[in-house]
């Protein structure tokens, strides 16, 4: 990287690919993830990964799986684009000596990465846990649980009549992502697609700390001698490594966020108003394992979602695409 110029087009292009590769293969298994860990004790819908999706598809079809997909392929190439590209760049800053980065400059780097990402992350996981969840909430709403009137009455009104029409509803309701974000922008404005930005930035600048260096040293492994890249199954090896360990180790992290940006909750479920308590509360009463939550379900997302993008990215396609088109003229 640092004996070569960084052609950014290339970059954003690889990233795009990646991620619109990635999120449409590992979708449904990310949608089990957002309801698994939105579930409070005493209100369990789905037991796990399997009968997630099973139920999911019994009351809401095959396609009930994607809710929430567009958002999700609309902002994941800027996303992951952003992600890629500004690793590169900050490796590339600091390798500037000619002489290989140290772990420490390469966590920076991630650091950096992280940081850069969060301004798309955190309005496209606001959007999609929205859709996402709403399936949970109707299938809770079919369990015969006690509910209290005035507490569902009060909770989250402001998208309240998009979601909770009515005290039962037999599928959830087919809201947009546009109309999700039209009502936020209209009665909390810019903050309220950023809600959860603090919980955003202590998942994302974590995880790319300890993805970005983990994934160098290990496709370094492979490398067949000085000089030589690894072979493209390496690289997906090492990505889909790099990313589940770090997806695990930041998952508490990706718990606190989920819940601190679900609008809509169900009878009986506590409401936030911040990191500091949605921490305090998750620990008193639903025990340190709740931070648990959707751990596999997230390995399985992040190991195949980063092992295409490493392959995308070493394949080249976007470097391809520049030198073959006028974008050539964009490189850097």
């Amino acid at each position: 990287m640092s004996q070569h110029q960084i052609s950014l087009p290339a970059k954003l292009i690889n990233g795009g690919i990646a991620g619109i590769v990635g999120v449409t293969c590992v979708f449904p298994i990310d949608l089990a993830k957002t309801r698994l860990q939105n579930q409070r004790q005493g209100q369990m819908v789905y037991k796990n990964l399997m009968d997630c999706l099973v139920k999911t598809v019994r009351s809401e079809g095959y396609f009930g799986m994607y809710r929430g997909a567009a958002v999700n392929l609309t902002l994941v190439t800027p996303e992951k684009a952003i992600k890629l590209a500004a690793n590169d760049f900050f490796r590339h800053q600091l390798a500037k000596d000619g002489k290989s980065l140290t772990v420490f400059k390469e966590m920076l780097a991630g650091c950096g990465a992280g940081m850069c990402q969060v301004v798309i992350t955190t309005p496209m996981e606001m959007l999609k846990i929205q859709l996402q969840d709403a399936g949970r909430l109707a299938a809770q709403q079919h369990k015969p649980v006690k509910m209290s009137a005035t507490k569902l009455a009060v909770t989250n009104a402001m998208l309240s009549r998009s979601y909770n029409s009515g005290a039962v509803v037999a599928a959830p309701r087919a809201v947009s992502a546009t109309h999700i974000a039209r009502e936020l922008l209209q009665t909390q404005g810019i903050p309220g697609l950023y809600k959860g930005l603090g919980a955003t930035l202590m998942r994302d600048v974590p995880f790319s700390v300890v993805y970005f260096p983990l994934f160098a040293n290990l496709n370094r492994l492979g490398k067949p001698g000085p000089g030589e890249s690894s072979p493209f199954y390496w690289a997906f090896l090492s990505g889909c490594a790099a990313g589940s360990t770090a997806a695990v180790a930041v998952n508490p992290c990706d718990v606190v966020k989920t819940r601190l940006q679900s609008l809509n909750k169900g009878s009986s479920e506590e409401t936030y108003s911040g990191v500091v308590d949605c921490v305090s509360k998750i620990l008193r009463k639903e025990g340190p394992s709740a931070f648990l939550k959707g751990a596999g379900c997230r390995a399985l997302v992040i190991a195949p979602l980063f092992g295409i993008a490493q392959v995308m990215y070493f394949v080249g396609i976007g470097e391809y695409i520049v030198d073959n088109s006028p974008l050539s003229l964009l490189s850097v």
